[in-house]
């Protein structure tokens, strides 16, 4: 039996994009699956995924669906809020948890459905760091999908401490000229370079900074 599908993703030109639209090719033969930008579009089914949404949904949106359910880059209930995945790379982070939680108007607080550990290289990009995380999404959602009607959620522990991240602002991609390039390589390398590009201030101008690798040899 098909499945109707929303996936609620606020940016048209967030790199996830491409990854939806391939995930919605392949299994758009066997399930009814659209993609929403605002949720005045949502028309109600049996799965809302909400990935990278900027609006605030209330229960009555989500009790269109038989199942919302989120992605969330972080081991929930730690890291609820917002851009977790950057900020725990900024903080020396190796690996990051995607999880799988379902919606709730207390923002990252409902049950978890799955959870999927990504390793992040201490040399990988902002790209590179994208696509491992947005294919653990992917993985994910055909876990939703394929579990929907057996699924089990789990309460987030009640024996750890929640925290909390700030929303970014492109305040955050600022670097201190007066450190090294080592001292701040873990945030420059989660800038992505057209959307929040690391920059520093220096003689009364703005630097912006665009890291590339290069490991082919030079002469």
């Amino acid at each position: 039996m098909k499945l109707r599908i929303t996936i609620l993703c606020s940016s048209e030109t967030h790199p996830i994009n491409q990854y939806l639209f391939d995930w919605t090719s392949k299994n758009g033969t066997e399930n009814e699956i659209s993609i929403a930008r605002k949720k005045a579009e949502l028309q109600g089914g049996d799965i809302l995924f909400l990935i990278s949404c900027n609006e605030i949904l209330k229960q009555e949106d989500l009790d269109r669906y038989g199942k919302a359910l989120v992605l969330h880059a972080s081991d929930l209930p730690l890291g609820r809020g917002w851009s977790p995945h950057i900020w725990q790379i900024v903080e020396g982070a190796t690996e990051i948890t995607m999880s799988l939680l379902e919606a709730a108007e207390k923002v990252d607080r409902g049950d978890i459905w799955n959870k999927l550990k990504v390793p992040v290289p201490r040399g990988a990009l902002w790209n590179e760091i994208n696509h491992a995380l947005f294919e653990a999404e992917l993985q994910l959602m055909d876990f939703a999908v394929n579990a929907y009607h057996t699924v089990r959620p789990k309460p987030q522990s009640a024996d750890i401490t929640a925290t909390y991240y700030p929303k970014r602002t492109p305040a955050a991609s600022k670097l201190d000229p007066s450190k090294s390039i080592e001292e701040q390589f873990d945030l420059i390398r989660v800038c992505d370079p057209e959307r929040f590009p690391a920059f520093f201030e220096l003689h009364g101008h703005r630097y912006v900074i665009r890291l590339e690798r290069r490991d082919e040899a030079t002469d």
